[in-house]
């Protein structure tokens, strides 16, 4: 256990706890890719950073949060997979890929969502746009209010398609949150983006997810391309009990596209190791207490800590603990204390409150006084 391996080092009114090394270097492997961002989901830590957020055109990976606007409807139940939605002149004519919906026909949110998922449909996106707003603007701007309240701070929808248009953006970090959010929210639904096939209206389109087709654990979840953005992927892959998320973009071709997030996702899962540095509720260190009824109390993370990290970065990993000592009488339980700092080289240190394990009340007046005596008398605390 890390804990073990930890000493103190007081230094004036501060202790520093020097360890071993954690985190792995979110910047470690080259890649062509514009933008990339890969993140294991298992621990919440970043494994590649390349202008994650920086404002990109996401070509047809925006139709994530189309799908995600028509998954939330369903789960509050607003909507259901049965019913049907009018396809509009605008729909049926719009170019890129397409679902091929007739014109003037109903078609089931059911096929709408594998029509959008499977075949990047983008008529499948203006039907579903229009039969949730009333317009794709409005729809648009639906999308863009939803995405701020999920926590996608970069992303600002022009339409449902993902057609190119100034206005229209998003980051690789925005659509690995988006895609964890796809995950973790509809279980149930998301199972849609392992499918590799989808046939409507006599026409079978496959998949365009290299990742589906590859032995690596993938079950998700969208290309995209336009000239300007070039080629991009947002996927995902589970082993046990680590997923990763990865999101490039800016690609020079689709095979480009497929060799490099195979590379990336094999390199996270193998070069990449989930540790458990503290358990839940295990007492890392100790705060001393002045004037206290204890006199010391245990500083814990109440969650407990686990970081995903290379062996390197691990072999290299430094702790250390910045806090106040002592700390003056009463301590109430789960009041922060200190702060546990987790750096390694060329990673973004982390900081983490560190809380007390139990109340400590303060001494009565006789043993303040008494503690005052001693301390000028001898130096006690």
């Amino acid at each position: 256990m890390l804990q073990a391996i930890i000493k103190a080092i007081p230094v004036g009114m501060f202790v520093f706890l020097a360890a071993p090394n954690s985190s792995p270097n979110a910047q470690s492997l080259e890649t062509p890719a514009r933008n990339a961002y890969v993140i294991d989901l298992a621990t919440n830590t970043v494994l590649l950073d390349k202008s994650a957020d920086a404002p990109m055109p996401p070509a047809s990976m925006s139709k994530l949060m189309t799908v995600y606007m028509v998954f939330d409807h369903l789960k509050k139940g607003s909507l259901a997979l049965d019913d049907k939605f009018l396809v509009s002149r605008k729909a049926w004519r719009k170019g890129g890929s397409k679902m091929f919906v007739k014109l003037g026909k109903r078609v089931s949110v059911s096929d709408l969502l594998r029509g959008i998922i499977v075949q990047s449909g983008n008529d499948a996106c203006i039907v579903i746009a229009e039969g949730l707003g009333g317009s794709e603007d409005t729809f648009s701007e639906m999308m863009t209010l939803r995405a701020k309240e999920i926590g996608l701070s970069q992303s600002n929808f022009a339409n449902a398609t993902g057609w190119p248009h100034p206005k229209h953006h998003m980051s690789a970090r925005d659509l690995a949150i988006l895609s964890s959010r796809l995950v973790s929210d509809f279980p149930e639904l998301y199972k849609m983006f392992a499918e590799k096939t989808f046939t409507y209206n006599k026409i079978k389109q496959s998949n365009r997810n290299p990742l589906l087709y590859r032995d690596i654990g993938s079950d998700g979840l969208k290309t995209g391309y336009t000239r300007k953005a070039g080629y991009g992927l947002a996927a995902t892959a589970i082993r046990g009990d680590r997923r990763i998320i990865m999101v490039i973009n800016g690609l020079k071709s689709v095979r480009q596209r497929s060799q490099e997030s195979l590379r990336l996702m094999e390199w996270a899962f193998r070069l990449f190791k989930p540790y458990e540095l503290f358990k839940k509720d295990e007492v890392i260190t100790k705060a001393d207490i002045w004037l206290g009824d204890k006199p010391s109390v245990g500083l814990q993370i109440p969650e407990g800590l686990k970081l995903t990290l290379s062996r390197e970065a691990r072999d290299k990993m430094k702790v250390k603990v910045r806090m106040q000592n002592p700390v003056a009488a009463p301590v109430r339980k789960g009041q922060k204390l200190a702060t546990l700092i987790i750096s390694a080289p060329n990673l973004k240190t982390r900081e983490i409150p560190l809380i007390a394990s139990q109340d400590v009340g303060q001494l009565g007046f006789f043993g303040r006084i008494g503690a005052a005596i001693k301390h000028v008398l001898w130096g006690s605390s």
